[in-house]
């Protein structure tokens, strides 16, 4: 709390500080659906390719497709992390 007051002063206004810590508390909102999602992927990517282990080439690479765009999701979540700080 005490450095947002200080953030504040630095901008003369309460407002900027407010702002800055709304858009902290987005962005660290944005980041929990996709590291849950990736936790998911992974996990049961691996599970199939124990299941299945002459599988596990295609398993792999539509894992990697799928961190790819959940980690979009983080990236779109950050995007509007600097766009609410300005």
């Amino acid at each position: 709390m005490e450095a947002f007051a200080i953030l504040a002063q630095a901008a003369g206004d309460a407002k900027a500080a407010a702002a800055a810590g709304s858009a902290g508390f987005a962005y660290g909102l944005a980041a929990i659906g996709p590291g849950i999602g990736i936790g998911y992927l992974v996990g049961k990517s691996v599970e199939a390719m124990a299941r299945q282990p002459e599988a596990a080439g295609m398993v792999r690479t539509t894992m990697f497709l799928g961190i790819a765009f959940t980690e979009a999701l983080a990236l779109i979540g950050f995007v509007v992390f600097i766009l609410i700080g300005i």
